[in-house]
């Protein structure tokens, strides 16, 4: 029985983890991170969008913390080119043996095209490929291949970590989720609620055949009984990700349609003030968690019981009384002692 309540699924160890970078620059960190490691937190999973890379941070924590094991969640396919994400990838698994893992998404057409200036394309085949190829490079042979996305020829990884990192793959729908489950260790999941858990775990499960398959699930939270500051804050994050079109999709597929269509309709008409008030509470309150350090720590439990293996948290700032070290202790796995 873990701190959260919670036993492993399928054989694997439910590893309470916290997304970084932490506030303040990163030279700052070091102190903090082996307090996670203090408070029970096992895991620190980095993101990679308009902040710091994905790797910079998870370097830091390799040399200073050793307890926690490093993921990311995640790197776009795209954003490098395959023999640097093979090095990339392998100097960070050298870096910390056996304790990183790296996720691996398709990222966002805003993301891959609008800020890298790279078409976002084909991007199941893109995912697909980038891990073929990574699992190929770390075979320690020479890869010359041609896959559906992307040319290698005469390709050898120069540097061989003592432990194969996993792979990890980001997926909102059945495809992306399936590719995960035959494909790599595991899937990262994000924008859902704990009950829509229930529905992602046994489309991987089913397509792992009996596998254990890691499922790390990024859980925005704010341990706050501020409830309308906190709802009115939220809005606005649920409408920038749930109008991208794979967050709509897959939306629709956890069976929201009839609760976001009002948003939807009125952000594509272009009234975003309407578009926010027509998000309901419900909904709010499924996707981000609120209210007191409490009520938090059970809601992040049931993500657990439902399925989720590791959670990596992203306390959000959505009450200015706020302090986001408070929330990270209030949250922690020595709270529940």
């Amino acid at each position: 029985m873990n701190a959260y309540g919670a036993k492993g699924q399928h054989g694997l160890p439910v590893r309470p983890g916290m997304t970084v970078p932490l506030p303040g620059p990163l030279h700052s960190h070091r102190d903090k991170l082996s307090e996670l490691a203090d408070m029970g937190y096992t895991d620190i999973w980095s993101a990679e969008a308009d902040g710091a890379d994905a790797f910079t941070p998870l370097a830091l924590a390799a040399a200073w913390e050793p307890r926690l094991r490093l993921g990311t969640a995640i790197v776009p396919a795209y954003t490098r080119s395959p023999a640097l994400f093979a090095q990339s990838v392998a100097s960070l698994a050298d870096a910390a043996p056996g304790r990183f893992a790296i996720g691996i998404g398709s990222s966002s057409n805003v993301i891959v095209e609008r800020w890298n200036g790279i078409p976002f394309e084909e991007p199941y085949k893109k995912v697909r490929d980038v891990v073929r190829f990574l699992n190929d490079a770390f075979a320690g042979e020479k890869v010359s291949k041609e896959y559906d996305t992307f040319k290698v020829d005469g390709f050898r990884l120069g540097i061989k970590p003592e432990v194969k990192p996993k792979i990890l793959i980001a997926g909102l729908r059945e495809g992306m989720l399936r590719l995960a489950a035959r494909e790599a260790d595991g899937a990262i999941i994000n924008w859902l609620s704990p009950e829509d858990v229930t529905r992602v775990a046994e489309v991987v499960h089913g397509a792992a055949e009996g596998t254990p398959k890691e499922i790390v699930a990024r859980i925005f939270v704010c341990p706050s009984t501020n409830t309308e500051a906190v709802r009115s804050m939220a809005r606005f994050a649920i409408a920038a990700y749930l109008n991208v079109p794979v967050y709509a999709d897959f939306h629709r597929w956890l069976g929201r349609g009839d609760l976001l269509k009002g948003m939807w309709d009125n952000w594509k008409a272009g009234d975003r003030k309407a578009a926010l008030a027509a998000i309901p509470d419900e909904v709010v309150d499924a996707l981000i968690i609120h209210g007191s350090p409490e009520y938090c720590r059970d809601r992040i439990r049931q993500y657990f019981d439902n399925g989720v293996t590791t959670s990596t948290l992203a306390i959000m700032p959505f009450d200015p009384e706020l302090k986001h070290w408070d929330a990270v202790r209030s949250l922690s796995p020595s709270a529940h002692k």
